[in-house]
C-alpha cells in the first residue's frame, strides 16, 4: 500500500477535527445539549459534502469510501475526547461531553481510544485500498466486528446504566452508527473473496487429516472449549448466580462486573448470547472439513472481541472506575492473563483460517462423479 493515498485527502480532512473542535469548544451557544446535537449533525453534513466534492471518482467506484471518510473524522473526535478526559489536553471537547456525559466513564474513554487509533488506521487503510483499486474485504470484516461490538455494548449500557437519566439529544446521532454498519457489512460480505492457491489435491489431502494429526487445530479446539466455559461462567456471574465460585470471582477477581454503569454486565451478556455459540460452531468447523463460512466469521469475531477486551480490561483498571470496582492488586496478574488470552485466541483462529484455508474449502465434485449422478 503506497503512502500518498494513505496520508491523503481523508487523513488531512479528518485531522481538521482538531482545530474545529477547539473553535467550537469556545462557542457559548454549544453549552446547550440541543446545540451540541445540531452543530454535530451540521459538521458531519458539511464533511460529507467536502468528501463528495473532492473524491467523486472514489465514491462512484465504491460508496463505502464516503463512509470510511466520515468515520475517520469521528475517530479523530473520539481520540480528542479520550485524550482530554485523561488530562493530556484541555479546551477541546468539553462542549461535546456535556452532551454525551457517558463518554466520561472509563468504558467511554477506552472505546474512544480504540476508535481513535485502531478504527482510524483501518479507515485510512481501506480508503487507500479503494483509491488503489485493491481488495480490503478482510480489513472490512475485522472493522465490522469491532464496530458492531462497540455499539452492541455502548448503546444498551447508556440506556440501562446509571446515566440512563442523562440521555440527551446528541445521543440520537448514534442512530446512523447503527444503520450504516448494517449496510456496510452487507457490502463487505458481498465482495468477492481473495482467491486461494490451494489445488484440489492439497484440499483433499488436508481434509483427510484427523484432528490429532493437526496439533494447531487441536490446540484451538481446546482453547475454544475453555473460552466457552469462561464465557458462560462470567455470564452467570453478572446474572447473580448464587454459587460460591461466582461470589468469589465477582468480589476478588473482577469487581468491575458490579459497576452500576452497566457496560460490563451488558458486555458479559453479549459474550454469552453471541460469542459462546460462535465458539461452539468454530470448534465444529475445526473438526469437520468444508465449513467455508469460518474464515469470514473468524475475522468478524476477532475484531469484536479485540475491541471488547481492550475496553473491558482498560476500564477495569482505569482511575475513572471507582476504587471498589477496580481489579484488586493481589489478583491483577490472574485477571490480566485470563483476559489477554481471551482476546488473543480469536485472533489466532482468524490467522489460522487465513493462512491455511484448505481445510475449510468445499470440494467441487469431480467430472466422473457428476457423470454418474446424471446417469
Amino acid at each position: 500500500m503506497d503512502i500518498p493515498p494513505l496520508a491523503g485527502k481523508i487523513a488531512a480532512l479528518s485531522l481538521g477535527a482538531v482545530p474545529v473542535s477547539y473553535a467550537l469548544n469556545h462557542v457559548s451557544a454549544l453549552s446547550h445539549p440541543l446545540g451540541v446535537a445540531l452543530m454535530s449533525a451540521l459538521i458531519l453534513g458539511l464533511f460529507f459534502v467536502a468528501i463528495y466534492s473532492l473524491s467523486r471518482r472514489e465514491i462512484y467506484y465504491d460508496p463505502l469510501y464516503a463512509v470510511f471518510a466520515a468515520f475517520a473524522f469521528t475517530s479523530v473526535v473520539d481520540l480528542l475526547i479520550a485524550l482530554q478526559e485523561d488530562g493530556y489536553m484541555v479546551g477541546f471537547m468539553e462542549f461535546y461531553t456535556e452532551g454525551e456525559p457517558y463518554l466520561r466513564t472509563a468504558h467511554g474513554v477506552f472505546i474512544c481510544y480504540w476508535d481513535g487509533i485502531v478504527h482510524y488506521l483501518l479507515y485510512l487503510a481501506m480508503a487507500s485500498a479503494i483509491r488503489s483499486r485493491k481488495r480490503y474485504r478482510n480489513l472490512g470484516l475485522y472493522w465490522l466486528g469491532s464496530f458492531v461490538m462497540s455499539i452492541l455494548v455502548f448503546l444498551p449500557g447508556n440506556i440501562l446504566g446509571k446515566y440512563s437519566s442523562e440521555i440527551r439529544p446528541a445521543f440520537f446521532l448514534t442512530i446512523p452508527y447503527v444503520l450504516v454498519p448494517c449496510w456496510a457489512g452487507l457490502s463487505v460480505f458481498n465482495q468477492s473473496r481473495v482467491p486461494t492457491c490451494c489445488t484440489p489435491n492439497v484440499v483433499q489431502e488436508e481434509q483427510r487429516k484427523g484432528l490429532l494429526q493437526r496439533p494447531a487445530d487441536l490446540a484451538l479446539v481446546i482453547y475454544l472449549i475453555l473460552a466457552g466455559f469462561f464465557t458462560l461462567f462470567r455470564g452467570l456471574v453478572v446474572l447473580d448466580c448464587p454459587t460460591d465460585a461466582c461470589f468469589v470471582y465477582i468480589y476478588q477477581y473482577e469487581p468491575y462486573l458490579r459497576d452500576p454503569v452497566a457496560y460490563p454486565k451488558v458486555q458479559m451478556l453479549v459474550y454469552m448470547f453471541y460469542t459462546l455459540p460462535f465458539y461452539g460452531l468454530a470448534a465444529y468447523a475445526l473438526i469437520f472439513p468444508g465449513c467455508s463460512w469460518l474464515p469470514d466469521w473468524a475475522l468478524v469475531f476477532a475484531g469484536a472481541i479485540g475491541q471488547a477486551q481492550f475496553s473491558h480490561m482498560g476500564a477495569s483498571m482505569h482511575l475513572r472506575t471507582p476504587f471498589t470496582y477496580r481489579v484488586p492488586d493481589d489478583t491483577w496478574a490472574c485477571f490480566f492473563i485470563c483476559n489477554l488470552l481471551y482476546a488473543l485466541g480469536p485472533h489466532l483462529l482468524a490467522y489460522r483460517c487465513l493462512q491455511w484455508p484448505a481445510f475449510f474449502q468445499r470440494l467441487s465434485p469431480s467430472p466422473l462423479a457428476l457423470h454418474k449422478k446424471q446417469n
